[in-house]
C-alpha cells in the first residue's frame, strides 16, 4: 500500500466499469467510463501511475476482471462488499461515479477487506460442484410438480409392503405405478408425459455431474483432502469435495473459529455496556457450504463414536484419519450432552455443524502442511 499514492475504484456492471482514480498525495480525482474491457482499463490506470492499486466489489461480476488486470499488470484486488459500511448521508446520492470513488478512498486508508480470489483450476472445481447443486435442486422441483400434479388429480401413490409399511416413493414400484396411470383426457396424458420425461432427464443429469465431480475431486491436486475429509462421519465424497472446492485452500483462514465464521456459523451477538446478548447463527456467509455442513451434522444423532471405515479407493493421510476419529467422538458425545440438556434438536444440530466445521479446516490444514 505504501509504495502508490494513486487508488483506483472500479463500479464494475455486466457492460460497463465506472472508474475513479485519487491521488492521495494531491486529492486530485479523475474518472473515467469504458465498456467492459480489462485493456483500456489497465492502459488508462497505467497512463495515471503504473504503480497504482485497483479495486472492486465481489459480486455477480465474480473474478473474471480482478484475473484480467492482473495478468495486464494492474494491481487489483476485489473487496468484500460485506465488510462495506458507506455513511447514511450517501444512501441517497448512490450512482456509479460515487460508489467508485467511495472505494478508492477506503483503500486509500487501507479500509478494505480483500476477498481471496481463487485460480483458474479451482474456481472451475467450485463452479461444478455448484452445478451440481443446481441439479439436485432442479430434480427436487421437477419431482414436486409431478406430485402435485398427480395430487390435483386424485392420485396418490399408497402400495404398502406385506408387512403394511408404506413403499417409498421413486422406487421402481412407483414408478410402475406412475406408467399405469391413464386420464380419460389426452391433454392429461400429455402433460403426465411431459412431467415423467422432466424428472428422468433431471436425475441423467445428475448422476451426470455426480461423476464429473467425482472424476474433478480424484485429481491429485484434491484427492488428499478429499478422502481425509470424508473419515469424519456425515461426510461423503460428493460433501467432501464441496468442502475442499469451496475453501480452496483451508490455510486462508488462520483458525478454525474464522473458517467457520466464513461459513456463517457463528452466533449473532448484540452487547454493549453491561448487557450481553447472543442470538441465532449470522448466516453471513458462504451459504452453500453451510448448507450442506448442516445437513451432515444430522448423521451424528444416530452415529457411533467409533471410527468410520474407508471407502473403496479411498486413501487418507493416516494421521488426519486418527484426527477425525477424535473428533467423532467429540461430536457425538457433545451431540448427546446437548440433547440431554434438553437443547432444541435444530439448535444442536448447528452447534454441531459448527464443530463440524472446525473439524474439517483442522484436517484440511494437516494435509496442507504435510
Amino acid at each position: 500500500m505504501l509504495n502508490t499514492t494513486t487508488f483506483v475504484g472500479l463500479d464494475v456492471h455486466a457492460r460497463s466499469i465506472k472508474a475513479v482514480a485519487l491521488d492521495a498525495m494531491t486529492g486530485e480525482v479523475r474518472s473515467a467510463t469504458f465498456a467492459y474491457d480489462a485493456a483500456a482499463v489497465a492502459e488508462w490506470v497505467g497512463s495515471l501511475d503504473p504503480a497504482a492499486k485497483c479495486v472492486y466489489e465481489s459480486g455477480v461480476t465474480g473474478f473474471d476482471l480482478q484475473k484480467k488486470l492482473t495478468a495486464l499488470g494492474v494491481d487489483c484486488v476485489v473487496g468484500a462488499v460485506s465488510k462495506m459500511i458507506k455513511p447514511s448521508a450517501d444512501r441517497k446520492r448512490k450512482n456509479d461515479r460515487n460508489d467508485a470513488e467511495f472505494l478508492a478512498r477506503m483503500l486509500s486508508v487501507g479500509n478494505v477487506v480483500e476477498v481471496w480470489v481463487p485460480d483458474d483450476g479451482c474456481e472451475a472445481a467450485r463452479d461444478l460442484s455448484r452445478a451440481l447443486d443446481d441439479a439436485r435442486e432442479d430434480l427436487k422441483r421437477c419431482k414436486q410438480r409431478l406430485s402435485k400434479f398427480l395430487l390435483r388429480h386424485g392420485y396418490v401413490f399408497s402400495e404398502t409392503t406385506p408387512t403394511g409399511r408404506r413403499k417409498g416413493n421413486w422406487t421402481a414400484a412407483h414408478w410402475a405405478w406412475i406408467k399405469s396411470i391413464s386420464f380419460p383426457e389426452k391433454a392429461d396424458d400429455d402433460v403426465l408425459a411431459y412431467y415423467v420425461d422432466a424428472v428422468r432427464q433431471a436425475m441423467e443429469d445428475k448422476k451426470r455431474l455426480e461423476k464429473l465431480v467425482e472424476a474433478e475431486a480424484s485429481k491429485p491436486r484434491w484427492k488428499k483432502r478429499v478422502d481425509s475429509l470424508r473419515c469424519l462421519k456425515g461426510v461423503d465424497a460428493m460433501t467432501a469435495a464441496d468442502i475442499v472446492f469451496e475453501a480452496g485452500e483451508f490455510s486462508r483462514f488462520k483458525n478454525a473459529r474464522s473458517f467457520a465464521a466464513w461459513l456463517g456459523l457463528t452466533p449473532s451477538e448484540h452487547s454493549s455496556g453491561e448487557s450481553a446478548r447472543q442470538g441465532g447463527i449470522t448466516k453471513a456467509g458462504n451459504k452453500h457450504l453451510r448448507r450442506v455442513l448442516v445437513e451432515a451434522a444430522w448423521h451424528y444423532i444416530s452415529a457411533s463414536p467409533h471410527p468410520k471405515d474407508l471407502a473403496k479407493g479411498q486413501a487418507p493421510d493416516p494421521a488426519a484419519r486418527r484426527h477425525a476419529a477424535k473428533g467423532i467422538r467429540r461430536l457425538v458425545k457433545r451431540r448427546e450432552e446437548m440433547l440431554g440438556r434438553g437443547v432444541h434438536k435444530n439448535k444442536a444440530n448447528v452447534a454441531t455443524a459448527r464443530e463440524l466445521a472446525c473439524w474439517c479446516w483442522a484436517v484440511g490444514r494437516m494435509i496442507e502442511n504435510g
